[in-house]
C-alpha cells in the first residue's frame, strides 16, 4: 500500500502546527508533534520516522513494548507513553520511552521513583490532571493536586524524577472553540503549581486531533494527534 496519504496528512498537519504557533506569537518549533500510533502497523510507524517524525506515542503498554521491539533498529525514534499506565507495567515501559505523559497519582509517582534506575532514556515526565471532570478519564482533579503537591514536590526532590509540567484532555465531543477554557485552565494551574512550590514546569501537554490548535494558542508545549494523521488510510 503506498504511504503518499501519510506523507500528505503528516504536511498538512505541520502546516496547522507552524500557523498556530504563528498566530499565538510563538516561535516556530515551540511545540512538539506526537504522532499517536495506537492501533496502527508498524511499518507506518517505520516509515512516520523515515521521514522525520521522530516522536512517536503509544497508549497502551503492550502495544509500546512491541512496537519498540519491531522498530529497535531505528534509535532515534523518541517514544511517549501517553495513556493510563499501571505500576506493573513499568518495569517493561520505563527503559523505552522519552516521555511519560499521564503519571496521574502519587502511587504512580512513588513507583517511578523507585524504579528510575532503569527509566535510562526518560527526560520528561507529565502530572495528568482530569479538568473535564469525567469519570473515564485519569488524574488528579484540579482541587485534588494542591494539596497533594508539597508530596509531589518532596519525590522529586529525593529521585530527581523529571517532572516537567502537566497534561490533560479536553471533554469528550468538543471542538476548538469548547475546548479552549480547560487548556487555559491547565495553563493557570502549571503556571500557580510552578510559582507556589518553586520547581520548573515548562511543559503543557494538550491538545489532539479536534483541538490543537485552540492548545497551541494557550501554550501547549506537546500535542498527541493520531486520528487526524491517519485519516484515510486502512491498514493492508
Amino acid at each position: 500500500m503506498s504511504l503518499t496519504k501519510l506523507d500528505e496528512n503528516l504536511q498538512r498537519i505541520r502546516e496547522r502546527i507552524a500557523r498556530a504557533e504563528s498566530a499565538a506569537g510563538r516561535p516556530a518549533g515551540s511545540v512538539t508533534l506526537v504522532a499517536v500510533t495506537k492501533r496502527t502497523p508498524p511499518e507506518w510507524a517505520r516509515h512516520l520516522a523515515g521521514i522525520g517524525q521522530q516522536d512517536l506515542g503509544e497508549n497502551y503498554p503492550q502495544e509500546l513494548w512491541s512496537k519498540a521491539a519491531e522498530l529497535a533498529e531505528l534509535p532515534r525514534i523518541r517514544w511517549h507513553a501517553i495513556g493510563h499506565l499501571q505500576t506493573n507495567k513499568l518495569k517493561r515501559t520505563l527503559p523505552i520511552v522519552t516521555m511519560i505523559h499521564a503519571v496521574d497519582s502519587l502511587k504512580l509517582l512513588e513507583e517511578l521513583a523507585a524504579q528510575k534506575s532503569v527509566a535510562t532514556r526518560l527526560e520528561r515526565i507529565c502530572l495528568q490532571v482530569n479538568l473535564s471532570g469525567e469519570a473515564s478519564k485519569h488524574g488528579w482533579s484540579a482541587e485534588t493536586i494542591r494539596p497533594d503537591f508539597d508530596r509531589i514536590s518532596q519525590i522529586i526532590e529525593y529521585s530527581g524524577l523529571p517532572v516537567t509540567g502537566l497534561m490533560t484532555m479536553a471533554a469528550l465531543g468538543t471542538d476548538d472553540a469548547s475546548a479552549r477554557p480547560t487548556f487555559a485552565a491547565l495553563r493557570q494551574l502549571r503556571d500557580d503549581l510552578s510559582r507556589d512550590s518553586g520547581l520548573t514546569l515548562t511543559d503543557l501537554s494538550m491538545g489532539m486531533s479536534g483541538d490543537f490548535e485552540a492548545a497551541i494558542a494557550e501554550g501547549a508545549t506537546h500535542v498527541r494527534i493520531g486520528s487526524l494523521l491517519f485519516e484515510r488510510m486502512t491498514p493492508s
